[in-house]
């Protein structure tokens, strides 16, 4: 019998997890694992389904109202209210997903957290670190592609929380149940939004079924 990629009953066991379901995106995910899809196609799925998820990723966004006018007359609108949004992808591959939701909110800063995998311990080594300097007053979506092990995503909100950050939401787009269970146990208040919570790890820790490697399928070094 077929195994489907994600099953909501699982989804249900992390309560800090949102996997968004919405049709478009699943389209594209199903595009996206095929090992057919040439880099140019891939690297315009990610650039989408980043931009989709943030859509939900951001729908509690404090509103607040402002007086415009119109070509007719004044009316009273709704705009962000006040909050500073930082993307913040974890390199490589967290760059796929930078200008789909730039597009989408164009005034957001954009920060870098570089790091790798330890192919001997798979435990992530930290590189690189650039944020803007009023992290306290900011929201961050933390970006990258992928949740397998977790430990680059919780090392990498535990180096935002070093710099201040306290509003931290981590997008990805293939999750792993033992990912999730790291991510949320090192860090309970970090929201995780995916577009499916795939089965689970191989024994080289690769998400299966997974999309295989993001980043070498992103740059085209696969």
């Amino acid at each position: 019998m077929t195994t489907m990629p994600d099953a909501p009953d699982r989804a249900d066991e992390f309560t800090m997890l949102t996997v968004v379901r919405h049709p478009l995106i699943q389209h594209k995910l199903t595009l996206l694992r095929d090992r057919t899809t040439p880099t140019k196609i891939f690297k315009e799925l990610v650039d989408e389904i980043a931009m989709l998820m943030a859509y939900e990723a951001t729908s509690d966004l404090t509103l607040e109202p402002v007086e415009v006018e119109t070509p007719l007359e004044s009316t009273t609108g709704q705009r962000v209210s006040g909050k500073k949004l930082t993307l913040v992808p974890i390199l490589r591959a967290g760059l796929g997903m930078v200008e789909g939701i730039l597009r989408l909110i164009p005034s957001a800063r954009v920060g870098h957290i570089g790091l790798y995998r330890n192919h001997d311990t798979l435990e992530p080594v930290d590189y690189y670190f650039k944020v803007p300097g009023d992290a306290a007053e900011r929201d961050f979506l933390l970006l990258d592609p992928m949740l397998a092990t977790g430990g680059s995503a919780a090392s990498a909100v535990a180096s935002l929380k070093r710099a201040g950050a306290t509003r931290i939401r981590f997008l990805c787009i293939v999750a792993a149940p033992e990912g999730v269970r790291r991510l949320t146990d090192a860090h309970q208040d970090v929201q995780i939004y995916t577009a499916s919570l795939d089965r689970g790890l191989n024994a080289s820790s690769y998400i299966v079924p997974g999309l295989g490697d993001a980043g070498d399928r992103l740059f085209g070094t696969r």
